[in-house]
């Protein structure tokens, strides 16, 4: 009896399985969603068929099928054992991805719930959170596609204690994705030419898409000439032959062109398009230094602002040419090493100064607006946008030009003689005070110094009388009155007397005639004593004088 007794107790021990463990059971039965399970001792408990199921799958169980439970329970009311499948699950799946984690190794699990700032993971039964920036290797938009796939996971951290697993999908991914980028690089030489299929468009350019590794096309890459935007020449899915510029193996980036499959334009420019010629091209673009124009595809040129207009200086490029504009311009230079054409928009233009010179020789009457008042001078506006200066020295003959400059105002319409153009500074001379001619060069071209002359009284004044020579104004001092003090009075002068004078000065730089009546009478004295007698003969001044009057009776 004793050894009876205890091998039942040792039956008891062997048999009977603790509370709080994962223990064998078999199912006797599936009934109203149920399996009803056999844990031995006989124990039975019932299960819910969904705990045995993944997620989006139906449960795959059977009578006879031998599962795991977590026993929590012995007994409950209805005297039967409280076990759930999903704990024991969890139990399983706590121990195998604790071993994964230690070892780095992927654990495999389906995404089923969204949650605040990612998503959760069935990882065979221990639920983990899986974070939005972990999904994948760019954002997704649809994460409908990935609900309920089983698919590999990397651990990235655990703490069962509190329950707690973080894992993510990207690290998987990039880890392929590095793989085989690596064997797809490997593949891959500078120089080569492959297919591409686009698949993103930035402001810089493309990336394309080798066949698991993507490659910048960079927008200057893409074509000879100027590419504003890279949705101009490309699509996203579009396919295109592409060539491999650069590879770097560190950190595998590759460098992608178009352009380098196509003939270089440059190669020609020199025999297309020589010096001084003249081509139409069109304005592509406008900075605050000039225009570029485009000649052909991919060969532009640059209008510098002080190559586009002959007359407009100190403008912004932009008011004179608009993008997209038709114009004709004269290349300047090519330098084809540093790939740069210098073009001249002005020079498809006479030059407005030789034009001028041509139709208005020196001398020539002209007619403008005044545009410009200055302390040195008034600018005119000419014919051909052009502008001409008068100088202060060259607005009147007889007044100070500081004076004269008063008379005139912005906008009034003037008329000029033209002095000088000098086309090479980009200069035209005028003048106002020479319409109509030189009047004192005219006057005193037939007279000099010594000369008689007649001269009419204009004005009388305290210091002398002032007098007029065939329209030139002179003044005579007192002192030149008469050879006679006594007679040195300018009142027994009236305004329309006619007097004789002697010429003493001519001076062209003053524009002044230097008159004396009474060097005019000191001349005749010695004209009279030199022909009639001499200072000798004892003859008085009135003999002589009295004879030669009479001789001219």
């Amino acid at each position: 009896m004793e050894d009876f007794e205890a091998l039942l107790n040792e039956s008891f021990e062997m048999d009977t399985p603790d509370e709080g463990s994962v223990v064998k059971g078999k199912v006797i039965a599936i009934e109203a969603g149920q399996a009803i399970i056999d844990v031995g001792y006989k124990m039975e408990g019932r299960v819910d068929l969904k705990e045995f199921s993944n997620p989006g799958e139906e449960a795959e169980l059977a009578v006879g099928d031998e599962v795991e439970v977590y026993l929590r329970s012995a007994e409950n009311a209805k005297g039967e054992a409280v076990i759930s499948r999903e704990m024991a699950r969890r139990e399983e799946a706590w121990d195998r991805l604790e071993k994964a984690y230690a070892n780095e190794e992927r654990v495999d699990g389906a995404i089923f719930g969204r949650v605040k700032g990612g998503f959760t993971v069935d990882l065979g039964g221990a639920v983990a959170f899986l974070p939005g920036s972990q999904v994948d290797v760019r954002p997704v938009r649809d994460a409908g596609p990935l609900m309920g796939l089983k698919q590999p996971f990397q651990v990235l951290k655990m703490d069962r204690r509190r329950g707690n697993i973080v894992v993510s999908r990207r690290a998987i991914l990039e880890e392929s994705r590095a793989e085989q980028r690596a064997e797809v690089i490997a593949n891959l030489t500078e120089g080569q030419a492959v297919d591409g299929v686009v698949k993103n468009i930035t402001e810089y350019g493309a990336f394309v898409d080798l066949g698991g590794v993507d490659g910048l096309l960079h927008v200057t890459d893409m074509a000879w000439r100027r590419v504003n935007h890279p949705s101009e020449i490309l699509t996203i899915g579009e396919t295109v032959k592409v060539q491999v510029i650069k590879i770097n193996k560190e950190t595998h980036r590759i460098s992608l062109g178009m352009k380098q499959l196509q003939d270089d334009p440059w190669d020609l420019v020199a025999a297309k398009f020589p010096l001084e010629t003249v081509h139409t091209g069109r304005v592509t673009n406008i900075t605050d230094y000039g225009a570029f124009v485009e000649l052909e595809p991919g060969v532009e040129g640059l209008v510098h602002v002080s190559e586009m207009s002959w007359t407009k200086k100190n403008i912004h490029p932009g008011k004179i040419v608009s993008t997209s504009q038709e114009v004709e311009v004269m290349v300047l230079d090519i330098d084809s090493s540093k790939r740069r054409v210098s073009l001249g928009l002005k020079q498809t233009q006479r030059n407005p100064w030789e034009v001028f010179a041509e139709a208005h020789p020196e001398g020539t009457e002209v007619e403008g607006e005044v545009k410009n008042i200055t302390e040195f001078g008034l600018f005119i506006g000419l014919e051909g946008d052009i502008d001409g200066m008068v100088h202060l020295s060259d607005l009147s003959w007889d007044e100070r030009g500081e004076d004269a400059i008063q008379s005139y105002h912005k906008n009034d319409v003037v008329q000029a003689v033209v002095s000088e153009v000098d086309v090479e500074k980009e200069r035209i001379s005028l003048s106002i005070k020479n319409l109509g001619g030189d009047k004192f060069a005219e006057a005193t071209g037939g007279v000099k110094r010594g000369t008689i002359v007649t001269v009419e009284v204009t004005a009388i004044e305290e210091g002398g009388i002032e007098v007029v020579y065939e329209g030139m104004k002179s003044f005579i001092r007192r002192s030149d009155l008469s050879r006679d003090r006594a007679e040195q009075r300018p009142e027994r002068f009236n305004v329309g007397d006619k007097v004789d004078v002697r010429i003493t000065n001519v001076d062209s730089k003053t524009r002044r005639l230097g008159l004396s009546i009474k060097a005019r009478e000191i001349a005749e004295e010695k004209e009279a004593v030199a022909q009639y007698g001499s200072s000798d003969s004892g003859a008085s001044l009135g003999d002589i004088l009295g004879a030669a009057l009479k001789s001219g009776d």
